[in-house]
């Protein structure tokens, strides 16, 4: 999970600022910044973790298709 959360981490990071300073900006409630920001932090951490399992899954179903074509 590490592994796809550091690919993806600095993209991340800046969408997540980038919303946080636009609400911000456009409420100037820092509570309300705050949860988007802590919500994102969360989201990107559970995408992470999705996108690991599906990619596990993946390479399993092609390692098992091509082990049933020989």
């Amino acid at each position: 999970m590490w592994k796809q959360y550091k690919k993806t981490f600095v993209g991340m990071q800046l969408v997540i600022w980038a919303i946080t300073g636009g609400v911000l900006a456009w409420r100037h409630l820092w509570d309300l910044a705050a949860m988007f920001f802590v919500t994102m932090q969360i989201g990107a951490v559970i995408g992470a973790m999705w996108g690991q399992r599906l990619k596990s899954k993946v390479l399993r179903s092609s390692d098992a298709a091509a082990g049933r074509g020989s």
